[in-house]
């Protein structure tokens, strides 16, 4: 618990879905974070002119296990607020400008994405990613390259697993998966209608659904058995290129796949040896 970060992020990132009361508490948290995580619940709800059940209401709608979760996160986040914020390009920008600005994007949504994943999801989605017999990935637009990176992976060490932007070729798949089968739903808003209705239909044949998402509740996340977050990101003028949110995207699949291949690492080493080799093979009478 001591190595908890998170909070602030995960405070800004939720802070349109909550009720007014508790608007009004993680107004107060973000605005002053190093008084808050000093006060007892009833000295928050004072500081906030709210009530001691509302900081726990709040507590409970972020996800937290209660107060004590909620004010180790935030004194996480205290201890290392020295990352450049979020910064968007401007018209006519030299080319160093943009590196630098594009770098420090990115770097920071990798941060913030680790500081929010859950430890205990990441191992229950290896686990089953490891058992399953079978795994499809889903996902629209900018979210199928990850989807599509994530197949190339698995595929390299001997998995049964295909990527789908398609939604009645990913219905098509899913419509005849069973319990031992895995279907990974990708969608950074999380809001996607195809992705959530095919982990629904993934359900109802009791396959594990796991997501892929922004932090929050969403209809892709509630068909989820595991859910899986990404920071936010802020794309403010360039939302649609998906920049910092596919970063993250692939970054979680790299994280998957090589929690898996460190449960199953001798076959991995055998089957990668395997694919490298058989590249080579095709390579060896070119000119």
């Amino acid at each position: 618990m001591a190595y908890l970060k998170g909070g602030l992020i995960i405070l800004k990132e939720m802070f349109e879905q909550l009720p007014p009361s508790e608007k009004k508490i993680a107004q107060y948290i973000i605005q002053q974070p190093q008084e808050a995580i000093v006060l007892t619940t009833s000295e928050l709800a004072k500081k906030s002119d709210t009530s001691s059940a509302a900081v726990i209401r709040l507590c409970k709608s972020l996800g937290f296990s209660g107060f004590q979760e909620l004010k180790l996160r935030v004194a996480g986040d205290i201890q290392q607020q020295s990352v450049v914020d979020y910064r968007d390009i401007e018209p006519n920008e030299n080319c160093q400008a943009i590196i630098d600005k594009v770098t420090t994007n990115t770097i920071r949504t990798l941060k913030e994405t680790k500081d929010i994943l859950n430890i205990q999801d990441i191992e229950r989605a290896a686990i089953a990613l490891t058992k399953a017999e079978s795994i499809v990935f889903v996902g629209n637009g900018a979210s199928y390259i990850a989807a599509s990176d994530a197949e190339q992976k698995f595929l390299r060490i001997n998995k049964n697993v295909n990527s789908y932007s398609d939604v009645h070729m990913g219905a098509t798949a899913i419509a005849n998966k069973g319990p031992n089968d895995v279907v990974v739903g990708i969608s950074f808003s999380g809001e996607t209608y195809e992705v959530s209705k095919l982990l629904q239909l993934a359900k109802q044949n009791d396959v594990t659904t796991i997501s892929m998402t922004r932090y929050g509740p969403s209809p892709v996340a509630n068909n989820a058995d595991i859910c899986l977050y990404t920071s936010a990101t802020r794309e403010a003028t360039f939302r649609s290129a998906a920049t910092s949110s596919r970063i993250a995207q692939l970054h979680i699949i790299d994280i998957l796949f090589m929690s898996v291949a460190s449960m199953q690492y001798e076959r991995v080493i055998k089957y990668l040896d395997t694919t490298r080799e058989a590249i080579t093979f095709i390579k060896e009478d070119k000119t």
